[in-house]
């Protein structure tokens, strides 16, 4: 029983983009895209740690770009989609009540 609790929370732990999305007011989930210049415009709440990784990841680069970072977003993205399944009943609920978060201006 100690096992899959200690994965679960290594993985929560990990999916830096679902305990965003999911803890965080959506007001500040957009600030953050828009100050990393994101091209995204909205983040839908099914999959919404997936969704939010790839939108920092493509964003325009602020100059030096580094390597590590992309796989880092890689490396998250996977966690996050782990993640995101693990709360898809959540998230379709709060998608039909409340919509995407918007990104735009």
């Amino acid at each position: 029983m100690r096992t899959p609790l200690i994965l679960v929370s290594l993985l929560c732990i990990q999916s830096c983009g679902t305990v965003t999305t999911l803890s965080e007011p959506d007001q500040r989930i957009s600030d953050r895209l828009r100050k990393n210049n994101s091209y995204c415009e909205s983040i839908p709440r099914v999959y919404s740690g997936l969704s939010y990784d790839l939108c920092r990841f493509n964003s325009k680069p602020p100059g030096t770009q580094v390597d590590f970072i992309a796989g880092f977003y890689l490396l998250d993205g996977v966690l996050s989609a782990v993640s995101d399944t693990v709360v898809l009943p959540y998230t379709i609920y709060q998608q039909v009540d409340k919509g995407s978060i918007p990104i735009g201006d």
